[in-house]
């Protein structure tokens, strides 16, 4: 350790073991998608975490590691959850969310009907910290919330999808509610639900979720 700086732990791959596991993890991405009809069956709280310490370890502003994750498996917590954002979402489509809105959801068929937030067996709730610090109880500022959080979420998508289970991501508005319920000071912001657990037998996905664009459509190269 020198300066405070410890030497990089890299493992270099050969170029074609390089291009395999790149094409093997996009294969393996490709696959997922966004479920909203859950079964109940259970899923070991182990893999929860494992797929938590994934999204953990992902690069965030200073090092600040600005999210908390709040897994919840509780029946009676997740009604919660669900009467609560049920009366979001009546209010977002009788009308907040505006016409142009409600028309680019209409392929996917959504509506305030959310039981899978009681039925799917957890449910995790990411909080963006305003303040914090690399070690636990800090109260620093934080910087770059926003960025980092959404890529800790990806990696927790990915980690979940990797594991097996499928996952929806859910973002009522507004959602203080959770604060409460999961007893999170105000000072931190609900980022994002994430409903996982197993797609109900003879689940189906909308086919306008299907339209990826291609590789030209969102690269440009130099």
């Amino acid at each position: 350790m020198t300066d405070g700086h410890v030497p990089l732990k890299f493992n270099e791959l050969p170029p074609e073991e390089m291009l395999a596991r790149a094409h093997q993890m996009y294969e393996r991405m490709a696959t997922r998608r966004t479920v909203r009809d859950f079964s109940d069956r259970p899923v070991a709280r182990e893999i929860i975490e494992q797929a938590i310490l994934t999204a953990g370890s992902a690069p965030s502003g200073a090092n600040h590691q600005p999210w908390h994750f709040a897994a919840i498996q509780s029946p009676d917590i997740k009604l919660q959850i669900r009467e609560a954002a049920e009366e979001e979402e009546r209010a977002f489509y009788d009308g907040r969310a505006g016409a142009e809105w409600l028309d680019a959801l209409k392929p996917l068929g959504t509506d305030d009907h959310k039981p899978f937030l009681e039925t799917a067996p957890w449910l995790i709730a990411m909080f963006a910290q305003r303040r914090g610090g690399v070690h636990a109880g800090d109260t620093r500022k934080n910087y770059y919330i926003n960025e980092s959080c959404g890529i800790a979420a990806g990696f927790l998508i990915a980690a979940l999808h990797e594991a097996g289970l499928a996952t929806l991501t859910h973002t009522p508005k507004p959602m203080n509610f959770l604060n409460d319920i999961c007893a999170r000071p105000d000072e931190e912001k609900p980022f994002l639900l994430i409903v996982v657990g197993y797609p109900a037998p003879g689940a189906q996905v909308p086919e306008h979720a299907l339209i990826k664009k291609s590789l030209e459509d969102i690269s440009s190269w130099f």
